[in-house]
């Protein structure tokens, strides 16, 4: 693991646009080792479209999708390694954007909703399936990556 570098190739072109009239696309791709290609543009929130593509993967879902798909993934080792079978996960991941301690714009809290389907023997007590996610929280490489606060609720049927 140490040492194992990650790449991504991020392509844009300006076409026809004056560009420095600052009225120029946003749109690009995002390419990945494995062949994905992925489109990308800035946050319709941020820059307005039709300068940004509504469609298109934007850097701040990106890093909020990539903070669930890590915890998710650490979530299900660790079931799996606990003897619990998952028959479904789903998470309706949101980030929130606002000033950081220095004033500056960031990504200042991202809360991850997990809901967990499990089935077989034995099921995890709902102090199993938070303790799985705390465990998922500190393992979580990405989430040990940002200062942005990573919050776990998971969901549970009443």
């Amino acid at each position: 693991m140490a040492g194992h570098e990650y790449t991504a190739s991020i392509r844009w072109a300006r076409g026809n646009a004056p560009f420095t009239d600052n009225r120029y696309s946003r749109a690009h791709r995002w390419s990945f080792d494995g062949g994905v290609e992925v489109p990308a543009s800035s946050s319709p929130q941020v820059v307005r479209v039709p300068l940004s593509v509504e469609a298109a993967v934007d850097p701040e879902e990106a890093l909020v999708a990539a903070l669930s798909s890590c915890h998710m993934l650490w979530f299900l080792s660790l079931a799996a390694g606990g003897g619990w079978r998952v028959d479904a996960y789903r998470d309706e991941a949101a980030g929130v954007m606002g000033k950081n301690a220095a004033g500056r714009t960031a990504m200042v809290r991202v809360t991850l909703r997990p809901k967990v389907t499990f089935s077989g023997e034995p099921l995890p007590t709902r102090a199993d399936i938070m303790q799985l996610h705390h465990r998922a929280h500190e393992e979580c490489y990405i989430a040990n990556s940002v200062t942005t606060e990573v919050r776990t609720e998971p969901l549970f049927d009443a």
